[in-house]
């Protein structure tokens, strides 16, 4: 398990969606694990739960074959390559700062961020936002959060975008599902349900201050792990409000390392690893690391292990179906307005920039264009504009 996760780490670049290909390939056509129904449930679960969908499916393909050394196994291999560039890369970052040509990459990183998040909008939008009700509920979210500031009205969007499905998206048909062998049962994934439940109300009581702690860097991530819904590309707005607000990480320093977690490959809640490296914490940057890595993935997994026992029941209610509608309709509405604000305005200084921006999106739609090309791209496009 461990030796096919980890070859799917070094490999799968992408993002979410290229991701749940990757891992067909591997599980279900090249080695046979599991059928094509099982695993389109397993995604199916993956999508509906809040959390990183690809390193969750990657974890419930190693519990459902393997049991939890597997799921653990899995895990580990599938984040650590993408985990480790990204530490490493927030470890040399403050050296090649006096360099000439340095904010110059920085800004391509940045112009970067911008597509990749434009294109993941639009993407999403196409998808999850098909009818009026669902367009206004994104709209409202979006309003929401531009007006607002804190973790609490991205929460508040999300309640009130699963409220709102439930009124307004009763056209949305619930699901089948087939259930899974499972190491364990209903008991066990009370339990886990109940510390998931423990952890997030612990995060969101504690106050957020300009002055980092272990236990405010846990939580922080943590609420930003539990609450993002619908892939890597909306945790960025959850990670800013985590820690550019509270003046944890600069700016700048953000959205270069969200540019850089699209040139490697695994999932993206890996910034994690560069952001906890970069936070003044006051322990070896090792350290920071692990534990923002650990607080990021921990509550999707917990959920998703808490989940799955009681998901063959869960998924026929109409109930379900409609919340996850209008859920994932406010998710659009986070990353709309993560996408103007600090995306775009923090990213794009001129027509120059534009044209760039504009230029890697174009290659990231077409779709046969490498993301390494497209963040070449940036980077050296960014550099001539510098010097000339």
């Amino acid at each position: 398990m461990f030796r096919a996760f980890l070859r799917l780490g070094l490999t799968s670049f992408g993002g979410p969606i290229a991701h749940i290909g990757y891992l067909r390939h591997e599980c279900v056509a090249r080695r046979g694990w599991l059928g094509e129904a099982r695993f389109a449930h397993l995604v199916a679960v993956c999508q509906f739960l809040p959390g990183p969908a690809s390193s969750q499916l990657g974890f419930a393909l190693g519990l459902q074959r393997a049991g939890w050394r597997g799921a653990f196994a899995a895990f580990v291999a599938f984040t650590l390559p993408s985990a480790l560039c990204l530490f490493v890369l927030a470890l040399l970052l403050p050296g090649l700062a006096g360099n000439a040509w340095m904010p110059a990459v920085v800004q391509g990183l940045k112009l970067l961020a911008v597509a990749v998040v434009a294109h993941g909008l639009a993407g999403m939008a196409r998808r999850v936002v098909p009818d009026l009700p669902r367009i206004g509920i994104g709209i409202a979210a979006a309003a929401l959060v531009l007006a607002t500031a804190g973790a609490w009205p991205q929460l508040a969007a999300i309640v009130l975008g699963s409220g709102a499905g439930l009124v307004l998206c009763r056209g949305v048909a619930s699901q089948d599902f087939e259930p899974l062998p499972l190491p364990h049962g209903r008991r066990t994934a009370a339990m886990l349900l109940a510390v998931w439940l423990a952890l997030l109300l612990t995060a969101l009581a504690l106050p957020v201050t300009s002055a980092p702690d272990a236990g405010g860097v846990f939580a922080a991530f943590y609420r930003a792990g539990a609450l993002v819904f619908g892939g890597g590309h909306v945790v960025l707005p959850l990670l800013q409000e985590a820690v550019v607000a509270p003046g944890w990480v600069d700016g700048d320093v953000f959205l270069a390392g969200y540019g850089a977690a699209q040139a490697v490959p695994g999932p993206m809640f890996t910034l994690a690893a560069f952001l906890g490296a970069d936070i003044p914490l006051g322990m070896p940057a090792a350290a920071a690391a692990a534990l923002a890595l650990v607080a990021i993935f921990l509550p999707g997994l917990l959920l998703l292990a808490a989940v799955l026992p009681f998901w063959a029941a869960l998924v026929r209610r109409p109930f379900a179906a409609r919340a996850v509608a209008g859920i994932n309709a406010a998710v659009v509405g986070l990353l709309a307005a993560a996408f103007y604000d600090p995306v775009w305005r923090e990213g794009i200084r001129g027509p120059g920039d534009l044209l760039v921006a504009a230029v890697a999106l174009g290659l990231l739609a077409s779709g046969r264009v490498p993301v390494l090309a497209v963040v070449a791209w940036c980077v050296g496009a960014s550099v001539a504009l510098q010097a000339f």
